[in-house]
């Protein structure tokens, strides 16, 4: 038994791992040119599946970039391969090793010179109104496709109610393409006009009423046809995708994005967040933003004009990007939304969440600039000198095609480019302590101009968005789209025309033009509940007239006179007149319902 457990020990020892310290692994790695001598060393076990020694474990599987999702699986709808690469040993050490000092530096830059010429709107109209440019990207297909939606949802929502429930539901009617864009409309208006509920819209109180939403929904239409609206066939629907219910949605407007106007040479991309706190598994907490909670997105934009070139919504590991080996997450969603427009010498702007030397050397080799803020412990930067900085004083680094940067303002700032030379220039501003002029070093300057578009975007929207809380996220995502075509639209109608109007009066133009091809006047409503009392009634000047005369009844026309009806001094009764206050549109005996109508609260 004692040889046994011997034995057993034995074989046991001859089957592990050497354990190497971390001078040996560098000296494998990077000093020696034949593998041969260290064969010999290697393990006579024939399993592959054995784990490597913790040491060599962190080069095996580099850190993500991501922290969230370190998974790198492919979105719904796309392939596992890429053609990133993780970069080779040479490449390592060239960014690790070769940074040096500089004072005078020139990057080359991207190899292809960028062609102006081709920029812009694709997609020229003969009549450039706010409604055609609106419609560039929610075309009347779509539309379509919305209606066939939401009228097959809302013959779903029937079939499951209960035998003998009445409601709103049990008279429905089937929407169409021309009240669909109304509805829109509607909805638009709303972010001008803010209330409380939407109930409000519709309110008869003097102090609050806006008869023009009456005019065009009635109350019971408009609540009924809001829950119904519907995006996707749910038989037909792909539910493993966490984005199926807005899908077809989302690609047709991304997709019009990019087939509409192609941009300029500086591009920026960042995240936006839009406010929803209801259960979603998607569901970020990002501090730093407004909202704090909801759905995050990635945006990409043109910086010249402001137009959103490209939206990805992110839904964990799942989320649309193809995944480059070695460029980590946060890579690898840049090289997804640049994709069709790396090789033509655009410039692009990052924050610290994506920059990377790896990743700006990447899109240096597809032709592509970069700029950013970047973080210090970032795979590949070169360390800086510890010493404490003053305010103003900067340190550059390269290593032949890159430009490291480290500024002190209030804090140190750590910024890397593969466009901007190692210059400092005036911010145009004076320090109010010295006297002296505000220098700053070229990258940051341009960076702090360039890199806000998406922040932009954001703001111009929210004074005007429609976006309302709603139990279905999808259909909040819906209308934060919709904003975002009105917002495009906007910045193509300018390109097109010329004219500089305010992004709030294009949205009123736009509206304008939507009611007058698609709405047809509602028949004034001749129920519901009595109107609140005006109060105006009592202060302002008041001369009877005579109610108009209707085709039917001609010079006979008579209506109930108000106050025999609802008085509450003397016994109700319907009493016809033909004299009326117009004024108050209230029809009134000439004596005395006429004096106590307007001199009495209470008559």
């Amino acid at each position: 038994m004692y040889v046994a457990s011997e034995l057993s020990c034995t074989l046991t020892m001859s089957f592990k791992r050497k354990q190497l310290t971390n001078v040996e692994i560098l000296e494998i790695f990077f000093n020696s040119d034949n593998e041969s001598e260290y064969e010999s060393q290697e393990s006579d076990s024939d399993s592959d599946s054995e784990e490597l020694p913790l040491n060599l474990v962190a080069i095996e599987n580099p850190e993500s970039e991501f922290p969230l999702s370190t998974e790198e699986v492919p979105g719904p709808f796309e392939d596992a391969g890429g053609d990133g690469g993780r970069p080779t040993v040479d490449e390592v050490q060239e960014f690790c090793g070769s940074w040096k000092a500089t004072s005078h530096f020139t990057p080359p830059g991207p190899a292809v010179c960028f062609d102006e010429s081709q920029s812009g709107v694709q997609r020229p109209l003969p009549f450039p109104t706010e409604a055609e440019c609106f419609k560039l990207f929610l075309t009347e297909e779509l539309v379509g496709e919305i209606v066939e939606e939401t009228n097959r949802y809302a013959l779903e929502l029937q079939e499951k109610r209960e035998p003998g429930v009445r409601g709103k539901l049990a008279k429905w009617v089937t929407t169409t393409i021309s009240e669909m864009y109304t509805f829109l409309v509607t909805v638009l208006l709303m972010g001008i006009v803010k209330k409380n509920s939407l109930r409000e819209y519709w309110s008869t109180d003097p102090m609050f009423a806006t008869p023009f939403f009456a005019s065009l929904f009635s109350q019971d239409r408009f609540l009924v046809l809001l829950p119904c609206l519907h995006f996707v066939n749910n038989a037909t629907a792909i539910l493993s995708d966490p984005l199926y219910k807005i899908r077809n949605v989302l690609i047709s407007l991304t997709s019009a994005f990019g087939r509409v106007f192609v941009p300029y040479k500086d591009l920026c991309i960042d995240e936006s967040l839009m406010l929803w706190k209801g259960r979603l598994a998607f569901r970020q907490y990002i501090p730093s933003k407004r909202h704090r909670f909801g759905v995050k997105f990635f945006v990409m934009c043109d910086v010249k004009t402001g137009f959103v070139q490209d939206i990805i919504v992110y839904t964990g590991s799942t989320t649309d990007i193809k995944h480059y080996e070695g460029l980590g997450v946060s890579g690898s969603v840049v090289m997804t939304m640049l994709a069709p427009h790396l090789g033509k010498g655009h410039t692009l702007y990052v924050d610290n969440w994506y920059s990377s030397p790896t990743l700006f050397q990447h899109l240096l080799s597809n032709s592509t600039g970069a700029c950013g803020t970047v973080r210090s412990n970032r795979k590949g930067m070169p360390a800086f000198g510890c010493r404490k900085m003053q305010r103003g004083e900067v340190e550059f680094q390269e290593n032949g095609q890159q430009l490291a940067v480290k500024w002190h303002d209030k804090r140190d700032v750590h910024v890397l480019s593969t466009v901007h030379t190692a210059t400092m220039s005036a911010t145009g501003k004076v320090d109010h302590l010295t006297g002296e002029r505000k220098i700053k070093p070229d990258c940051v300057l341009d960076y702090n101009l360039k890199m806000g578009a998406v922040d932009k975007a954001d703001m111009i929207n929210s004074f005007v968005e429609c976006t309302r809380k709603t139990n279905k996220w999808y259909k909040k995502i819906f209308f934060h789209l919709i904003d975002t075509a009105v917002l495009n639209g906007s910045i193509v109608h300018r390109q097109l025309t010329g004219k500089v109007i305010t992004y709030q009066k294009y949205r009123e133009n736009l509206m304008r033009e939507l009611l007058e091809e698609h709405h047809t006047p509602r028949r004034p409503s001749t129920g519901g509940r009595p109107a609140v009392d005006n109060l105006l009634r009592l202060t302002a000047r008041h001369f009877p007239c005579k109610v108009p005369q209707t085709a039917s009844q001609g010079s006979r026309t008579r209506r109930h006179c108000k106050v025999c009806l609802s008085g509450a001094r003397r016994s109700k009764q319907r009493k016809m007149t033909k004299y009326m206050c117009l004024a108050c549109d209230t029809p009134l005996c000439i004596s005395p319902c006429f004096e106590e109508y307007h001199m009495l609260k209470h008559y």
